[in-house]
C-alpha cells in the first residue's frame, strides 16, 4: 500500500494589494476537493502544507494551476515542493550560522526549476548597502538589511534575471512551513 507524502504548495501573488483575492479556508476546500489530505494553511499569502499519494510534483503542481483557475478565475504561479526539498533549502542558507545577522532580514525566493546559465554579476550589481545573495539550484538566499520592501532584488527582478518563476517568502515563514511539515 502506497503511503502519503507531505509537499508545500508555494503561491505567488495572492492577496496583494487587492487582486488575486484568495482566502485560505476556500482554498483549503479546494484542495481537499483534489484530493489533498491533512490540507493545512500559514497565513494569507498562499502556503499550503497538505499530503497525498507520492506524485510528480509537475503533475501536482498543474493539479492545483487547474484548480485555482477553475475555483478563483484567475491563474497564479504556483510552486510545490517535497518536505526533503524544503529541508535542504533551509539547510542551505549560507547566512544562518552568521549570528551578526538579523533573521528576520532573510528571505527565500523559491525556484520553480533550477535557472538556466545567468548573469550573476548583473544581479549582484543591484545589491545595496549591506545586502547578501547566494544561490542555489532550488533557491535565492537574500539577506535585506533595510527591509525586504526596500531591495532592488525583488522577486519580479529575480524572475526575469534567472528567467523561471519564483516566489519569495521571509526566512520565519519558511521555517514555519517546515514546523507545519512535521
Amino acid at each position: 500500500m502506497e503511503t502519503d507524502h507531505t509537499y508545500i504548495a508555494i503561491l505567488r501573488g495572492i492577496n496583494v494589494l487587492g487582486k488575486n483575492i484568495i482566502k485560505m479556508e476556500r482554498l483549503r476546500r479546494m484542495m481537499e476537493r483534489l484530493g489533498f489530505g491533512e490540507v493545512r494553511t500559514y497565513i494569507q499569502s498562499g502556503n499550503v502544507v497538505f499530503r497525498t499519494k507520492n506524485q510528480s510534483l509537475t503533475d501536482i503542481t498543474d493539479l492545483i494551476t487547474d484548480g485555482i483557475h477553475t475555483e478563483f478565475e484567475f491563474e497564479v504561479p504556483v510552486i510545490v515542493l517535497d518536505i526533503g526539498m524544503l529541508e535542504s533549502i533551509i539547510n542551505q542558507n549560507p547566512f544562518v550560522p552568521d549570528t551578526s545577522l538579523d533573521t528576520a532580514k532573510m528571505h527565500v525566493t523559491f525556484l520553480s526549476s533550477p535557472p538556466p546559465p545567468f548573469d550573476r554579476e548583473a544581479i549582484e550589481a543591484k545589491k545595496q548597502d549591506g545586502e547578501r545573495i547566494s544561490f542555489s539550484a532550488q533557491a535565492v538566499y537574500l539577506y535585506c538589511p533595510n527591509g525586504y520592501g526596500n531591495t532592488k532584488l525583488s522577486n519580479e527582478f529575480l524572475e526575469k534575471k534567472l528567467n523561471v518563476t519564483a516566489t519569495t517568502r521571509n526566512w520565519r515563514t519558511v521555517l514555519e512551513l517546515l514546523r507545519l511539515s512535521v
